[in-house]
């Protein structure tokens, strides 16, 4: 198996798990991902995940402007690699990438396809209260996410599991599974079954207007808006105009005459009235602030019942 040879594309740290386990099963001759890019306050320099990992293990590493480009192309058939495998890395292959390897070019996609296809399907996933989501190992096609399906696994989605969470167990899991559909396919005995187009939905990229926390919905869907930008973007509210991200709470027993009323405000959190029910705050962030419990917040800020959240 060592004697595979793989070019891998990927960005995030979504992708870190994958390019270890193929460059333990196989042979990675180059690694490609996004240009580095200006992070945190200082706008210092940074090198994607995928990058850091790469030159850890001693890979080469490409970091194209556009993928569209015909140096970069012809490097790429010089490498004569047997598999193109791509993981959350940012950019839909042209076709002619796409014919380069030998034998096939997969992606590890963090959905159960056809549901989530596009940018965010983990998010999505939590923010639409699913019960499950997990990988799928595809051949890709110059569609969004839409290629034939070789592998699939499923992973739970609890109640209070966050979009951070579940990002973590499904990277492990992408890793297996698609050290696991490239032998399959070596061995002659790998599935390839089409998506059912009937059954698509759509992840677009998260929106600024998504992270506002909106009372006048019910208390689940609250509580999925939270634990869903859990840990990024986050999702906020506003208490007597003071911005504050809301990182943690659940569905709770009360009811007021109007949405985003406080209705109590204690020790146990700040319980806020939704459509049809409430939802109980129990951490929060205020500006130039750590993340603290709605406790540690409130001997420090008073907050009377009858305060309306949201302005």
């Amino acid at each position: 198996m060592k004697k595979t040879k793989i070019v891998f594309l990927g960005t995030p740290d979504f992708a870190v798990d994958t390019l270890r386990k193929l460059h333990d099963a196989f042979t990675v001759v180059a690694v490609v991902t996004q240009p580095d890019r200006p992070s945190g306050r200082g706008k210092k320099m940074m090198a994607p995940p995928v990058k850091q990992v790469a030159q850890e293990l001693g890979l080469p590493v490409e970091q194209p402007q556009k993928i569209k480009n015909e140096q970069f192309l012809q490097w790429l058939k010089s490498l004569e690699p047997d598999f193109l495998v791509t993981a959350a890395y940012g950019r839909i292959l042209p076709g002619t990438v796409l014919a380069v390897p030998k034998i096939a070019a997969l992606n590890v996609h963090a959905s159960l396809l056809p549901r989530w296809r596009g940018a965010a399907p983990i998010h999505r996933a939590v923010l639409a209260g699913d019960e499950k989501s997990g990988i799928t190992i595809m051949h890709m096609d110059e569609g969004m996410d839409t290629g034939d399906m070789i592998l699939q696994q499923a992973v739970p989605i609890s109640n209070e599991l966050t979009t951070g969470e579940l990002h973590d167990q499904l990277a492990a899991v992408g890793g297996d599974l698609i050290v696991e559909a490239i032998e399959k396919i070596l061995q002659g005995d790998a599935p390839r079954v089409p998506q059912d187009q009937s059954k698509a939905t759509a992840a677009p990229p998260l929106t600024r207007e998504e992270e506002q926390i909106d009372w006048c919905r019910d208390p689940k869907e609250v509580h999925n808006l939270v634990r869903g930008m859990n840990p990024w973007p986050g999702t906020y509210t506003f208490i007597d105009g003071q911005r504050l991200k809301i990182w943690s709470g659940k569905p709770a027993g009360g009811k007021g005459k109007r949405c985003g009323e406080v209705l109590r405000a204690d020790g146990e959190g700040i319980l806020v009235a939704t459509k049809d029910g409430a939802y109980l705050i129990t951490r929060l962030q205020p500006p130039g602030k750590k993340p603290m419990t709605a406790g540690d917040f409130l001997r420090g800020n008073e907050l009377a019942v009858g305060t309306l959240l949201g302005k």
